[in-house]
């Protein structure tokens, strides 16, 4: 077993509705998502419908899935749960669905499906990161740390990384990935 394969992993699945069954599709996805949510392996089910990211004009429905490594993943991709799932869904999807396998914190660096560029190297991914959570980690400090100061060490940390998460992943990383594009994706890769 590689050193890859013990970590989590992300998968992406991209998928257009036929247009005047989107309620139905939506459905469905629910279904098919909280069914991945309660398989072994399944850390959790995120679904992004068109229009719920800001800034971006995008007319598919995004379902992102972790697992705690490769071996559940596959677990997944082989069950007949995903397979009755995805046979239920089948007659309100246009087109073929795109899958992409992420690792890590890369999601938050994808480059958009028109750029022809690999992922940024780790460092950049790295110092982008960095970047981002130094200064929600304090503001958040700032702004909550005398209403956290009773709370005892470990719910103020839970409460403290879900807000870093959170605003990380919907706010500032889209944000420092738009604005640092030239950087982390130049036009032309650097000759080794």
């Amino acid at each position: 077993m590689s050193h890859l394969e013990n970590h989590p992993v992300l998968l992406l699945v991209s998928r257009h509705a036929k247009a005047g069954h989107e309620s139905e599709f939506e459905l469905l996805m629910t279904e098919f998502i909280a069914t991945a949510e309660a398989f072994p392996g399944c850390l959790g089910t995120q679904i992004v419908r068109p229009g719920e990211e800001v800034g971006v004009e995008d007319t598919l429905y995004h379902a992102l899935m972790a697992f705690d490594d490769d071996a559940s993943l596959k677990g997944w991709q082989n069950s007949p749960e995903r397979t009755a799932g995805l046979a239920t869904i089948a007659p309100y999807i246009e087109g073929v669905a795109m899958v992409r396998g992420i690792a890590g914190l890369a999601h938050w660096f994808q480059p958009q499906l028109s750029v022809k560029s690999g992922q940024p190297p780790r460092w950049k991914v790295a110092v982008v990161t960095w970047l981002g959570i130094f200064p929600i980690v304090y503001l958040l400090f700032l702004l909550l740390g005398d209403f956290l100061s009773p709370w005892s060490l470990l719910p103020r940390i839970f409460l403290l990384t879900i807000l870093v998460v959170a605003i990380m992943t919907w706010g500032v990383a889209p944000q420092l990935t738009k604005l640092l594009k030239s950087w982390l994706y130049p036009a032309t890769p650097p000759k080794q």
